[in-house]
């Protein structure tokens, strides 16, 4: 099983791409493809043809961002951060490699 550092819900900046600078927060994370969607950026546009009750016009379309183009946001610092793991009672959790402190 592949481990991704990041998680849905976290805040993360964007780092490549043509929605580099913006900030957002993981709404879906594909861990065996090393990917995330993040909310409101990569929208791409699709045409689509009409068939059946589905109708036919242009759509958005989100589209996923790889995992090594994307930056958490700390919580509690508030800066873009690498994560790190620290064991507490035979638990691993994750905490910020800036201030050191446990994120949720």
């Amino acid at each position: 099983m592949v481990k991704v550092k990041i998680k849905k819900g976290d805040k993360v900046k964007i780092l490549l791409g043509k929605d580099r600078g913006k900030e957002g927060t993981v709404e879906y994370v594909m861990a065996k493809d090393q990917k995330v969607f993040v909310g409101g950026a990569n929208i791409y546009k699709r045409h689509v043809r009409k068939m059946g009750n589905r109708e036919g016009g242009i759509i958005d379309l989100p589209k996923p961002l790889d995992v090594s183009n994307v930056a958490l946001i700390c919580p509690n610092c508030k800066k873009v951060t690498r994560v790190g793991f620290k064991m507490v009672d035979n638990e691993k959790s994750r905490i910020c490699r800036k201030c050191g402190k446990e994120f949720k």
